[in-house]
Formats: structure tokens, sequence, C-alpha cells
């Protein structure tokens, strides 16, 4: 799919197609396809960013509440978004060993008492050992700072998932 068929996308296909790009948030993708006709991909990034930016705080932590727990019961229910549980799945999550799975959910419910949203990291540039270590650093954030890199985190699983859904159609269609 290029930009000028993404373009095209009656509104219920726009947020059919963009609506998990922010995790179980298909708002953003109704409210951004209001902006089209976008010049490019990067365009549409961009405009799910500024959208995201011009939340309010309460805005930015419902997003990362959407978001579940990493390696937490939704991966063990098997309830994940398709995306998140391949992403999960690809950082090694869903085969942890019984330590790590241990702490992993202690640092989960620390993180989340202390922060109230989830802990966000994009797994996909990141393995198990580092999100270990990324969540233990940052439950010694303040509340701000952690708002901040949560929405910096989703920015990043969001390009991806756009850069994901944009060159998987086009490799389809060779």
């Amino acid at each position: 799919m290029d930009i000028t068929a993404v373009n095209s996308l009656h509104y219920e296909d726009f947020v059919s197609v963009f609506g998990n790009v922010v995790e179980k948030c298909p708002i953003v993708a109704a409210a951004v396809c209001s902006q089209r006709p976008f010049n490019s991909l990067n365009s549409l990034e961009a405009a799910i960013s500024e959208f995201i930016d011009a939340l309010p705080q309460s805005g930015k932590e419902g997003i990362l509440r959407c978001h579940p727990d990493l390696a937490g019961r939704d991966l063990q229910r098997g309830t994940l978004t398709k995306e998140s549980n391949e992403e999960q799945a690809r950082a090694g999550l869903d085969a942890l060993e019984s330590t790590e799975a241990s702490r992993m959910a202690q640092l989960n419910q620390q993180y989340k008492t202390k922060f109230g949203f989830p802990f966000v990291i994009c797994a996909r540039m990141n393995d198990k050992d580092r999100i270990l270590q990324q969540l233990s650093e940052r439950c010694g954030n303040e509340v701000e700072l952690e708002r901040e890199r949560g929405i910096e985190e989703v920015k990043k699983i969001c390009s991806l998932r756009l850069h994901g859904l944009v060159n998987t159609e086009a490799r389809n269609k060779l």
C-alpha cells in the first residue's frame, strides 16, 4: 500500500488498518484520518505524533494504560493484540525462565503502583534482558519523566507498526 492508497481508504477502512498502531487506541487513527491527504508515510507518522503530543497529561496516561504488562497475564492467556503478541515474542518475553518471570511480574507491579500506568518499552528494539534492566532502572524515575519516556516508546512502537503495515502491503503486491 502506498500513500495514495492510504489517502483513498474510506474512513472505516483507515481506522481498521491503522487503529492499533497506537495500542488499543483506534481514536488516534480516527482523529488523524481527517488530516488526509498525507504526502508520505512520514507525514502520517508525524500527524499521529503531533496528535499524541497535543493531548493533556491525562490523555497521554490513558494511552499508556492501554498497553499490556510485558510478559503479563494477557501474554499468558493469549489475549494480547496480534501486534503485541508478535513484539513480545520477538523480544523473548514468551519464553522467560521462572526467575525472570517472577522478577518481571514484581517489577511490573512496582512500576504500576508508583506511576499508575504500565511500563512501556518498544519490545522490538530490545531483548528480555534489556527490558528487565530498563524496567528496574525506570522504577526509580519521577512520574513526569516516565510519562514522557513511555510516550516516546509508544511513538517508536507506532513507527515500527506503521512501517510494517506499509512494507507488508507493498511486498504482497510484488
